[in-house]
């Protein structure tokens, strides 16, 4: 199998306008996660895919692969899609640009369930929540999955909700947003409508469950820590900084 990593990445955020390019260590944050995508054992190539000049300059001065997308995508996965459709490639990751400490082992975590299974359309991670604050948290996702480890649902709710009388042991999984795809089911999951569900949670892998089809939950123990904030970059750049050499890519 051919397998591509694409990782989206845009100028204009409400948030944190310019985040692709705020420096690590006097380097731009999508040069982070490009250099760790490019590490994990089951990866081919690695493509940014954006619709910023300034974004795509930057990807060159290091080295990296860009593709410019259109303007008018409403979600990471169409621009990835758009990227997609001209490789010849059988797999499709979509790693977050925004996530400098991903460890190139949870790409292959998310990728090898393809190699033995011809019939799997995508898959995801999971990681068991250890932080009780995290069970309440809405910006936390959590994931339910069934006894194949196929996801049942995601919600920002806390799922399972444990009644008051129970008195048994319940796990809680907090979703990673790493995808993988088969590459022919991105280019059809991208031309689905937006679903209802998908709306009301404002989480887009709810659109594949509620068309009917499955996705694959490979649980880790790793975690990973997304930067949506000017106060997630800090976090992340003590992180980076520190001595623990499982925070740096060099």
């Amino acid at each position: 199998m051919k397998i591509t990593a694409i990782i989206p990445a845009r100028y204009e955020s409400s948030r944190f306008p310019g985040k692709p390019l705020v420096e690590i260590n006097n380097q731009p944050m999508i040069e982070h996660v490009y250099k760790r995508v490019e590490k994990a054992d089951l990866i081919d190539q690695v493509i940014v895919a954006t619709d910023d000049r300034r974004i795509a300059e930057a990807v060159k001065n290091f080295g990296g692969k860009v593709e410019m997308t259109s303007t008018n995508h409403k979600s990471g996965t169409d621009r990835i899609a758009e990227v997609a459709k001209d490789l010849d490639s059988d797999i499709i990751v979509n790693v977050q640009g925004d996530e400098p400490l991903i460890k190139p082992v949870m790409i292959d975590q998310v990728v090898k369930p393809f190699t033995n299974n011809k019939d799997l359309l995508m898959t995801t991670l999971r990681k068991k929540i250890d932080d009780l604050n995290e069970i309440n948290n809405p910006n936390v996702v959590k994931v339910v999955t069934d006894d194949n480890n196929f996801a049942l649902y995601f919600s920002r709710a806390t799922i399972p909700y444990q009644r008051k009388d129970h008195s048994g042991h319940v796990d809680y999984y907090k979703h990673i947003g790493v995808y993988a795809f088969r590459k022919d089911f991105l280019l059809e999951y991208s031309k689905m409508n937006e679903s209802e569900l998908e709306k009301i949670e404002s989480l887009e892998q709810l659109r594949v469950l509620e068309n009917g089809y499955k996705i694959r939950v490979v649980e880790t123990v790793f975690d990973t820590v997304g930067v949506d904030t000017p106060e997630d970059l800090n976090y992340v750049k003590e992180l980076i900084q520190s001595e623990d050499i499982d925070y740096r890519w060099e």
